[in-house]
């Protein structure tokens, strides 16, 4: 098991969401974020003694932030805020996702800039600890002003209200309380308000994409390089010369991969003279190209995940200097700086699944007099339609990427009687995003299919060391196609071995 993971102030790493989420590592608060966040607490009730009017801690919330709070009331308004944005519509979000942005959250907090009571902090980690999930719709934040259906959702649950996924049952929140002898926490000035004001749902659900993202990535260019040699293609387009004089540095690295993936291919150096054929089509000569934009783009959304997972995205923060106590309205809850590279990310994987796509198209079409491969790879054309309708799930894949690679961050509509009149909709882009890499994992699934079946036609020679690996990765499970059969679960499986990282390049190979 993981050691724990120790909330101390600084930022999580993407490993750190991955590990919490989807294998349940602990997670504790560290004693000196405790100690900061109850400083923090003392100062911040400080002020409110004082009687300043301070958004959200002693005024209404949005368009109703004018009207003052009775100093008896401040405790009553926020478990009103939490019980009014709990507004959430739609499918709930899976566990892992309901894991991460409640770390997250925790995170978030703990930095000690939303004036919360520790508390607060440890009662999330005993949710997580536990396994207490809060039921959370997915759809109703539009990524600005913080999450605040989902995470009020999340919220709710604090409060012992709401229903929670406890034991493998959906049952209402104060039933896991009851067994579990907690109880639920009693909201104080502002507490409210920092458990729903930040950007933690998109973040989280983006720092999943990108764990996934990485073992595509990978299953991708093995991909890629596998439909060298399956395709019988040159090798020529990888001279580290030609990429060198591009000065890219995604296509640099990926074309160098593909070289050490096929290190001692027998394929390439089979038809390397006398071969008639001038060029390879696109989809395979300016594979470096394309899959080197993609991975430049994922790296630099990447980049600003990473910024973000060490955020305080609440409003207002506190901000504690000796016996100073600043509390400063802002605009940190606002999405965009996540959601524009949220929205690269939906079109950066349209293309690595698009031109994969075009790889399995031109190889099944059999059109190249060089390769001697049979129509749709079939045992027998005709009698056997081999691997044809596997290129069509691709193409129907391809095409639902196209329509989700639209950007939402591009729209705008206004919230809070217009007072809230900038929204990012990065939670729509996350959503977007998540369903364009299951979309795109099932494209590069079927290359891989495709592509082990192709490497038969070529034997007795064989592709570089690493590629034979992945090919006897995928026949460990998937045996080749003798005659047809429903091609569905071998997709499915190789989508499986990719989702859990066994199509993996076996050395570092992205550009730094």
């Amino acid at each position: 098991m993981d050691t724990p993971l120790v909330l101390d102030g600084s930022a999580l790493s993407v490993a750190d969401v991955e590990a919490v989420a989807r294998r349940r590592r602990a997670v504790v608060l560290g004693a000196d974020a405790r100690r900061r966040l109850a400083e923090s607490r003392a100062a911040l009730e400080r002020r409110i003694g004082g009687g300043d009017a301070m958004y959200g801690i002693n005024t209404g919330f949005g368009s109703l932030s004018r009207v003052r709070i009775e100093s008896e009331r401040l405790g009553d308004v926020q478990r009103n805020l939490i019980r009014s944005h709990a507004s959430g519509v739609g499918e709930p979000l899976p566990a892992d996702q309901t894991r991460a942005l409640m770390l997250l959250l925790a995170a978030s907090l703990a930095r000690g800039r939303s004036g919360v009571r520790p508390e607060l902090v440890e009662a999330i980690l005993a949710l997580l600890e536990h396994d207490i999930l809060p039921v959370v719709p997915s759809r109703g934040s539009v990524g600005a002003s913080g999450d605040l259906a989902p995470l009020a959702h999340v919220a709710l649950a604090l409060l012992g209200e709401g229903r929670a996924r406890f034991a493998g049952a959906f049952e209402p929140v104060g039933r896991s309380y009851v067994a579990l002898g907690l109880r639920p926490i009693e909201l104080r000035a502002k507490e409210g308000l920092a458990l729903i004001n930040g950007t933690h749902l998109m973040t989280a659900l983006g720092a999943l994409a990108i764990a996934d993202l990485d073992r595509l990535l990978d299953a991708a260019i093995i991909a890629a390089a596998m439909a060298i040699d399956g395709c019988r293609a040159t090798d020529a387009f990888l001279d580290e010369r030609l990429h060198a004089a591009r000065r890219q540095p995604g296509p640099i690295a990926v074309a160098a991969a593909l070289r050490r993936l096929l290190d001692g291919s027998t394929v390439l150096p089979a038809h390397r003279h006398d071969d008639p054929r001038v060029q390879d089509p696109y989809c395979l000569r300016a594979a470096p190209q394309v899959l080197g934009a993609a991975l430049d783009a994922i790296g630099a959304a990447q980049a600003r995940l990473n910024d973000e997972l060490g955020a305080v995205t609440d409003n207002p923060l506190v901000f504690v200097e000796g016996d100073r106590c600043d509390v400063v309205s802002g605009g940190n809850f606002h999405g965009l700086p996540i959601a524009l590279p949220l929205d690269c990310l939906k079109i950066a994987i349209t293309h690595v699944a698009g031109i994969a796509e075009r790889r399995v198209n031109w190889l099944l079409t059999a059109s190249d007099s060089e390769n001697p491969v049979t129509a749709y790879l079939s045992p027998m054309p005709g009698l056997h339609s081999g691997y044809m309708i596997a290129q069509y799930a691709a193409a129907a894949c391809c095409n639902e990427l196209q329509v989700l690679a639209h950007p939402a961050s591009v729209h705008n509509l206004t919230t809070s009687a217009g007072i809230e009149d900038y929204n990012s909709f990065g939670p729509t882009s996350v959503h977007h995003l998540t369903e364009g890499i299951a979309l795109a994992r099932s494209v590069v699934a079927v290359e891989l299919l495709v592509m082990a079946e192709a490497m038969e036609h070529q034997r007795p020679l064989r592709s570089g060391a690493a590629v034979e690996a992945a090919i006897e990765e995928i026949r460990s499970l998937v045996p080749r196609l003798e005659a047809d059969r429903p091609p569905a679960r071998d997709i499915a499986t190789i989508e499986r071995m990719i989702r859990e990282g066994r199509m993996t390049v076996p050395f570092c190979w992205r550009a730094s």
